[in-house]
């Protein structure tokens, strides 16, 4: 009775969570796997082509099939004052270029009666028509399952055969911003945890009204907006900002220094803005630290780095891996902040996330780069699991 009654007294916050939080992430997640755009424009052509092999042209009825899905897309669109065509002209277009335009011509070329077969007619209107790779587009678009976000994401591409190959060079992108992010996110990790141990190592140490304020020190930053605290660094580190004006001032500098704009000002904005993250967890560990152990080890002879090894340092893995991983998981989602110090090149994955979903409106690719995102942190935290064991997470 007592664990029903919990579980009705927890029921209506799960329920909220469920769908407000759980169902729209899933739902956005979904589109990453999934493709809608082309199949109800072209349902004949994606129906001929299922069973196509992609290594010739597909038969005559494939043809006659995408005349007619164009004409009734035509009429559909100009009665209901729709753009079906262009949406799936545009998700085409995401595959192979130039389908953003052949789509719509086509479609107006083809709307008439016409003599003779639909195959030599198509051709006529485009020599595109007439190539494998502009058939394997529809055929990887005709859904509803599709892997085409999924390896876009990964820059990988598969032929109208089936074959999966890597992207060209020059569109190679998405596995070196994921190394970026991966890179990024470790060096934040790293400093903060050299920042944070003697930081929280006297918050823990130092006793009374002291203590308190220092800790309330760290907690401060938590009161102000993120927003806010990028936009300070901005007005920091500019050309004309206080850093660049108290060097000129001192003589240390001639020129202003190129402080923004690059990686130094990404990480060290994150490390500022990660730092207590790494600090609580630590002072937690510090805390639960016996004193006598080390002043024990000390006491039989024990150099003070053998004491740090081999005491202090396998006491405190609970809070350092916590501290870690809490660190290293946002700072690997990190938008706003490369997004207003970075320069091209130190953009992470989470912006790319945003651009796809905001700006060019390919919720695919985004869904995709999400779940890549998702997988990265997973692989991480598996990883931690594996060589540090998720017992002494749980007890820091």
């Amino acid at each position: 009775m007592r664990r029903a009654s919990a579980a009705l007294l927890t029921a209506p916050l799960l329920l909220f969570l469920l769908v407000t939080f759980v169902a729209p992430i899933a739902a956005f997640l979904w589109r990453g796997v999934t493709d809608t755009e082309v199949a109800p424009v072209l349902p004949r052509t994606a129906a001929a082509l299922s069973a196509w092999d992609g290594r010739a042209l597909p038969d005559e009825a494939a043809f006659a099939a995408l005349v007619e899905d164009l004409r009734a897309a035509r009429a559909r669109d100009r009665q209901a004052g729709g753009g079906s065509i262009a949406r799936a002209a545009a998700r085409l277009n995401a595959d192979k270029p130039g389908f953003r335009g052949l789509l719509p011509m086509t479609a107006r070329r083809v709307e008439a009666p016409f003599d003779g077969a639909a195959r030599a007619v198509l051709i006529t209107i485009s020599e595109e028509w007439g190539e494998v790779e502009t058939w394997g587009a529809i055929a990887r678009a005709a859904g509803p399952l599709s892997s085409f976000h999924a390896l876009t994401a990964l820059d990988l591409r598969q032929d109208a055969a089936g074959a999966i190959r890597a992207a060209p060079e020059d569109q190679s992108v998405f596995r070196a911003v994921l190394l970026r992010s991966l890179w990024i996110s470790l060096l934040v990790t790293a400093a903060c945890l050299l920042l944070a141990w003697p930081i929280a190592w006297l918050i823990a140490t130092t006793r009374g009204a002291a203590g308190i304020l220092l800790l309330a020190a760290v907690m401060l930053p938590f009161w102000i907006s993120l927003v806010v605290r990028t936009a300070a660094w901005m007005v920091l580190l500019q050309r004309e900002g206080v850093v660049n004006a108290a060097l000129a001032a001192t003589g240390i500098v001639d020129a202003p220094l190129p402080l923004m704009m690059n990686r130094f000002a990404v990480v060290l904005a994150m490390v500022h803005i990660l730092l207590p993250f790494m600090v609580l967890p630590l002072v937690a560990a510090f805390r639960a630290l016996d004193p006598r152990l080390p002043r024990a080890a000390a006491s039989l002879g024990a150099p003070p780095w053998r004491v740090f090894l081999r005491v202090t340092l396998p006491l405190c893995l609970p809070g350092i891996g916590a501290g870690c991983l809490l660190v290293f998981i946002q700072a690997l989602g990190f938008y706003v902040t490369p997004a207003l110090l970075g320069g091209p090149n130190d953009q992470m994955l989470a912006w790319f996330v945003g651009f796809y979903a905001t700006r060019s409106v390919n919720w695919g690719l985004a869904a995709a780069l999400s779940i890549l995102l998702l997988v990265a942190v997973g692989l991480c935290v598996a990883l931690y699991g594996r060589l540090a064991g998720f017992r002494r997470l749980g007890a820091a």
